[in-house]
């Protein structure tokens, strides 16, 4: 087995095969280039050339009639032309008929040799018979001969053979033979495919000329035959006789045709098969390659296969790899050694000359600091090296190559030799670093290990060197500091990943390798303090942003941070983070959020319970507002700005965070008796958080995670700045509308100034004008350009709330509001709720804070009564309102968990018990719990008392349902005209607008938090506002869950108040739900008749009686159980006063008449109603007027059911 490729070698070498150049003149067809070939060369391609010239051709040009005079001048004189011919002239037909029965045959006869149809009895062996037969004869020899080795390479089921046949051996007749074949194949290509005959021919000895010559007599078949011999080759070439002899043919097609050797590789790698071939044929290429000094095509083939996406790729060629070392063939004639010897000459090829490993005579250096005994690589031979040494990392990591002493030598002489100052030279170093860890067994021997050592010192030594003069933030010095402190933590893994990463390649390193680098990293050059001291000197990267990669100190200062080395040596590193902060750019760095997070961390939670002072110490709240200096003001703002935007958000990510940690952890510190410092709250009031968030989301894809986490944050801690109404209207400001605005955007506009606004307001008593032209251009001006104008806006507020000011003014100031309230809500509110303060004589005013509005928000509803009736204003109202009830309960959240150790110890203290600690925490959560309640529902109770009219709206003639009944008689009245201008004068006023902002806000109240509903109605409030909210507030029929509850309580008000607005919701919500819990109150009726008293019954039914009307219209269905329990009522109304003077049985017998044929008092209800509606009832009994209430409630029941409605 091992000698074949030698045999398939030396069979051929006496052979002249197809040259480069008469295999071109033939793809070709250049008549003049075969006439230059000489009669050895021309006589391999007679046969194609015998048959261009007899045979009609298909180009019938001018051009062509030349050449084929001269392709015939040219055969005129070679005397084998007439034997091709002779060949030629057979009958072809017949011939291809004689074969297809001897296939029969021998298809029947299983394949044996048995009798011939092409070729009768041999009385001689082939080759005398091939020789005394005439030209039919010959043809049918060879295709017999052929026809038997296809038929044998079909059956062989994949083994490899040799069939030895003298006509394809004997070299006298080899050139007859292989004419007879090139015309065998032209003139019967269906009976023998190109692809077929080749792969015939492997088995035969001097195959791979027999195809030379066959390919080149049929040129444009050259891809289709290389393609078919590498699809139905081997995996693994090497590895056995027939896929060395497929190699040695596929080579040889190759030579002759050297153009498509490429790309016949690229076959090789598509398969999968032959590995051996694509090695041979990227040789031959590296060696025909003009020799430069740049990456050679076998470093980047092979570098292609090991590190390219392709794992099916990488597997094959790794296993070539791998069995080429097992099988010890380190001979010339293999593949793998040839390829290995090559790479070997390229690397040594780059070393430099002068090179000595004597240590000693680094300190001689050391004394003449211009003569050093490490001569440096080669610039020019940088890329080069990074190439082989990266190559050779794939090849041992991933195809597991062992490399040899000599091979091992010479990569350590590589990695440790000193490249000039470029990027290309930083990354060399790099990459040697790395190899140098992840193949440590390249070091073997002391004088090895010492020469390691010293390059690690020069590298630490010319760390910063490099860094200034190649221009590179990401130098190998960054590198050293994070290995080393990997090492102080034993984060071997860590260390595993980073030398991945940077080789660009996964391998398998094992821990245990990396020990004696471990030893000469902690004890011998990088100890803990001199790394710790180390890093706090490394210059911060200078606008760091995520397009600079590679391994920076940022990195380095994270892991020292993790493993706490500066606190554990006393280092402060504070200042170095605020000035990495404030280098920043996007986009953004992917280290900088987590450096962040374990910073604040390690100022927060100290290295050890041992030593609890063993903290950083965080930024300072000066140095924090040194980065926020001028970030929202003038039209230049962003021109003006010393820092970034990036670094703004970066630190109020760090303030958000620093407060949530030190919340979280409140428990812990306390338990450490450790209270760290806690940023006040002017602090965050300076903060412009909105307008750093709005422009946070215009650069989302920027930003990475940052956006995200800034919003996580603010959700939690500043919960009024997430108001979803707030995140709608800011699209409508920034969207294509604010875009057009703008472009209307004149120089006028752009010129008031605060002092013209403020001027134009004094003027408003007199005339509106000036005001709203002023109003009118700042609309056109973007959030960021009002906020001057914030403080003139809100001061003047008060004075718009005097009558005759247009609503046009009231409704720009209210929009620009809104506009500025997408870039300073906190100060914008505070000044604002001060604005509309109510003017009292004689009173100084009391100017709120934001703490005092965070801790009592119905501040803001103690504001002048005029603005209860002004809808602009009384918008930005209730949206102030809703913003300090969401602040208060984060505010109170937040209270809580700072104070509850103190609390909880100071009762351990009082009480001494410790089965009881649980109890004061358990106590101040519920009491927090009930105050935010009680103020929600307070700020509920004062908005539905505005919705009441006020006693000159009453004298005017408003009320709360009459809005209402308006709505629905505009909708429901027959004459149209009437009732819409009636309508209209009703709808089109401030209190109903007022009320519809109101309704508004209760929903969205009630929706978010629906025990509020329930406990404002059980506290219950006027019934006159019960058909406006449950019109006016979507989210009422949640009250259905908790009606039965309310019925069930002991207060007649409450069950009053239950009942009445179960009746409005009936109507509204005509459910099956509702419908059970009316029944429910039907029933709870009929049971409280009878327990109650006289007086009890009266004041419970006289309110109650007319919802039944309400519960029949919603519900038919109830018909028959209300109208029991009304005639049940009337009884026992009856029976009190059956023993006074007056008699009303006549009053209930016309009850049950009423009851038994209601079609026939229908008619006289009408009348009678109005005369009971007109009797005086002042000066009768209870139970007499409750007995008439009741016929009034049957009577209008009546009418609704007769009249459909």
């Amino acid at each position: 087995m091992n000698e074949g490729p030698t045999v398939t070698m030396t069979e051929c070498t006496s052979l002249q095969f197809v040259s480069p150049f008469a295999f071109e003149a033939m793809q070709k067809v250049d008549v003049v280039r075969l006439a230059s070939l000489s009669d050895p060369e021309l006589r391999l391609l007679l046969p194609c050339l015998v048959r261009m010239a007899l045979c009609a051709p298909a180009d019938q040009s001018q051009s062509w009639a030349q050449d084929k005079k001269l392709i015939l001048r040219l055969l005129s004189g070679v005397e084998a032309v007439n034997s091709i011919v002779a060949l030629l002239s057979v009958d072809f037909h017949a011939l291809e008929q004689d074969a297809s029965k001897e296939q029969q045959l021998r298809h029947k006869l299983g394949g044996g040799a048995g009798e011939s149809i092409l070729v009768s009895q041999l009385q001689h062996g082939l080759t005398l018979e091939f020789e005394h037969s005439d030209s039919p004869r010959r043809l049918r020899l060879v295709l017999s001969e052929l026809l038997a080795i296809m038929n044998k390479v079909s059956d062989c089921s994949g083994e490899f053979f040799i069939k030895s046949s003298e006509l394809f051996e004997s070299p006298v007749y080899l050139e007859e033979a292989a004419d007879v074949l090139c015309i065998l194949q032209a003139e019967l290509p269906s009976l023998l495919p190109i692809v077929d005959v080749a792969e015939a021919l492997l088995h035969v000895r001097n195959g791979a000329w027999f195809l030379c010559l066959l390919v080149a007599n049929v040129p444009d078949s050259f891809n289709e035959v290389c393609r078919g011999l590498i699809k139905n080759g081997e995996r693994q070439d090497e590895e056995s006789l027939g896929g060395r002899r497929r190699t040695d043919a596929l080579c040889f097609l190759c030579k002759m045709n050297p153009s498509q050797a490429l790309k016949v590789r690229g076959m090789v790698v598509e398969e999968c098969h032959l590995p051996g071939l694509g090695v041979a044929l990227t040789l031959d290429h590296t060696k025909n390659e003009v020799s430069e000094d740049g990456v050679t095509d076998l470093v980047c083939f092979v570098s292609g296969l090991l590190l390219g996406t392709n794992a099916k790729v990488r597997t094959w060629f790794g296993t070539f790899i791998r069995n080429g070392q097992q099988r010890k063939r380190e001979t010339s004639s293999s593949v793998l050694w040839q390829m290995r010897r090559q790479l070997l000459l390229e690397l040594t090829g780059i070393l430099p000359t002068v090179r000595s490993t004597r240590i000693a005579d680094e300190a001689d250096a050391e004394t003449e600091p211009h003569v050093s005994v490490y001569s440096g690589l080669k610039e020019e031979h940088v890329v080069k090296a990074s190439a082989l040494l990266r190559l050779y990392c794939a090849l041992m990591g991933i195809a597991g190559l062992k490399p040899t002493e000599e091979e091992a030598e010479q990569l350590l002489q590589l990695m440790t030799s000193r490249p000039p100052a470029t990027p290309a030279g930083v990354r060399f170093v790099s990459l040697s670093f790395c190899m140098l860890l992840a193949f440590s067994t390249l070091v073997s021997t002391p004088e090895q290990e010492q020469l390691m050592v010293v390059w690690l010192s020069w590298m630490i030594k010319e760390e910063a060197y490099f860094e200034s003069t190649s221009g590179v933030s990401a130098s190998f010095g960054e590198m050293l500091l994070l290995v080393a402190m990997y090492f102080h933590s034993n984060q071997l893994s860590a260390i595993i990943d980073l030398v991945c990463s940077t080789l660009g390649m996964k391998i398998v390193i094992k821990p245990s390798s990396l020990s004696r680098m471990k030893n000469i990293f902690t004890q011998e050059i990088f100890t803990e303090q001199v790394v710790t001291a180390h890093a706090v000197r490394v210059p911060v990267t200078s606008n760091l942003s995520a397009n600079i990669t590679g391994f920076l100190p940022i990195h380095c200062i994270y892991q020292l941070l993790r493993s706490r080395s500066f606190t554990k040596h006393k280092v402060s590193i504070k200042d170095w983070i605020y000035r990495q902060l404030c280098e920043t750019s996007i986009p953004l760095h992917p280290q900088l959020l987590p450096l962040i997070d374990v910073y604040i961390n390690s100022v927060l939670t100290p290295a050890s319970k041992s030593n609890p002072e063993a903290t950083n110490q965080p930024v300072t709240e000066q140095e924090i507002l040194d980065i926020f200096q001028g970030v929202t003001g003038s039209d230049n703002t962003r021109l003006s700005q010393r820092f970034s935007i990036t670094a703004q958000l970066l630190v109020l990510y760090y303030i958000l965070s620093y407060e949530e940690a030190l919340l979280a952890n409140t428990k812990t510190l306390a338990a450490m008796q450790r209270k760290p410092k806690s940023y006040s709250a002017s602090l965050m009031d300076q903060i412009p958080i909105k307008f750093l968030i709005r422009q946070a989301q215009g650069l989302q894809q920027e930003l990475g995670g940052l956006h995200s986490a800034l919003l996580r944050l603010l959700a939690t801690n500043y919960p009024h700045l997430c108001i979803v109404d707030d995140w709608i209207c800011e699209e409508e400001i920034t969207g294509t509308g604010a875009l057009l605005r703008r472009m209307l955007l004149t120089n006028n506009a752009k010129n008031h100034s605060p002092e013209q606004l403020q001027e134009a307001f004094s003027a408003v008593p007199v005339s509106h004008t000036q005001v709203m032209q002023i109003l009118e251009h700042l609309t056109l001006l973007s959030a960021s350009e009002l906020i001057p104008y914030a403080e003139v806006l809100t001061s003047n507020m008060n004075q718009l709330l005097n009558a005759g000011v247009p609503r046009r003014i009231l409704q720009t100031v209210n929009k620009l509001w809104m506009v500025l309230n997408t870039v300073m809500p906190r100060r914008l509110w505070v000044m604002t709720v001060n604005a509309l303060q109510p003017s009292i004589k004689f009173v100084r005013q009391q100017k709120y804070t934001q703490n005092d509005l965070m801790i009592d928000p119905l501040i803001v509803l103690r504001c002048d009564h005029r603005v209860h009736r002004c809808p602009p204003l009384m918008d930005i109202t209730l949206h102030m309102l809703n913003g300090y009830l969401l602040a208060s309960k984060a505010y109170l959240s937040a209270h809580l968990k700072e104070t509850a150790e103190q609390d909880r110890s100071s009762q351990n203290n009082t009480l001494g018990l410790v089965g009881q600690t649980d109890g004061p925490e358990v106590t101040r959560e519920e009491l927090k719990n009930a105050l935010l309640a009680a103020q929600d529902s307070a700020a509920v109770q004062i908005l539905l008392e505005i919705c009441l009219p006020t006693e000159e709206e009453k004298a005017k003639g408003v009320n709360p349902d009459s809005l209402l009944r308006n709505v629905q008689s505009v909708i429901t009245t027959s004459t149209p005209n009437k009732g819409m201008e009636e309508g209209e004068d009703n709808l089109l006023c401030n209190l109903r607008e007022v009320q519809c902002l109101i309704c508004c806000l209760l929903h969205q109240m009630y929706i978010a938090d629906p025990n509020i509903a329930k406990l404002v109605h059980f506290q219950g409030y006027p019934c006159e506002l019960l058909p406006l909210t449950v019109a006016g507030i979507p989210s009422m029929h949640i009250c259905l869950d908790f009606i039965p509850e309310l019925i069930a309580q002991p207060e007649l008000e409450k069950q009053i108040f239950a009942i009445q607005l179960l009746s409005h919701l009936c109507i509204q919500y005509a459910l099956p739900k509702s419908l059970s819990v009316a029944r429910l109150a039907v029933n709870v009726m009929g049971t409280l008749l009878t327990v109650l008293t006289q007086a009890k019954r009266y004041a419970f039914f006289m309110p109650t009686l007319p919802s039944l009307v309400s519960f029949c219209r919603a519900f038919p269905p109830l018909y028959e159980d209300i109208m029991s329990l009304l005639i049940q009522i009337g009884q026992v109304c009856a029976s009190d006063v059956a023993t006074q003077t007056r008699d009303i049985d006549p009053i209930i017998t016309r009850l049950q008449q009423i009851k038994e044929k209601p079609s026939v008092w229908s008619g006289i209800c009408k009348v009678s109603s109005y005369k009971n509606g007109s009797r005086d009832t002042g000066s009768m009994d209870p139970d007499v007027q409750l007995c008439h209430c009741i016929e009034s409630t049957i009577i209008e029941i009546i009418n609704m059911s007769v009249s459909g409605i």
